[in-house]
């Protein structure tokens, strides 16, 4: 599984919000430009994290994006599953009974478990912990500094 350009790109916009101050409305300007991402992309990844009100956004003069959640409450899974839907990793899972072999497939146990594995790693990565990291890496980026 290799996940979209979209995704990383979500999960980049929504690292760089995490690291400005909380409540700080980011213009799309500064995103794009710190992320090198479209401004029409960037438009396309954020709507289904304003649908799901992991993101807001202000029109108008001063507007943008700002986070509606708080970084720790935000998860790499939740970005993955806004962007490209609920992970499967095999079509076997998608529902039960999809597979007439699900029963006696060695396999599909394992590719449960696995699965299970997976979405439960990728829920311990939270972005206030991901933003502190990078913190540690690099200087803090306000939007005020381009």
């Amino acid at each position: 599984m290799v996940i979209t350009r979209a995704t990383e790109y979500a999960i980049r916009a929504i690292l760089y919000m995490s690291r400005q101050p909380k409540g700080e409305i980011v213009y799309k300007r500064d995103i794009c430009e710190a992320q090198d991402i479209t401004p029409a992309f960037l438009t396309k990844i954020l709507q289904p994290l304003i649908k799901e009100g992991i993101v807001g956004s202000q029109r108008g003069v001063g507007g943008g994006f700002f986070l509606a959640k708080n970084p720790a409450d935000i998860t790499l899974l939740d970005i993955i599953k806004t962007q490209e839907g609920p992970v499967y990793l095999n079509q076997c899972l998608v529902k039960e009974g999809n597979c007439n072999r699900e029963f006696f497939c060695p396999v599909h146990g394992a590719w449960k478990k696995i699965r299970a594995d997976f979405m439960q790693l990728l829920d311990k990565y939270d972005f206030a912990s991901l933003a502190a990291d990078q913190n540690t890496k690099l200087p803090v980026q306000s939007a005020t500094d381009s």
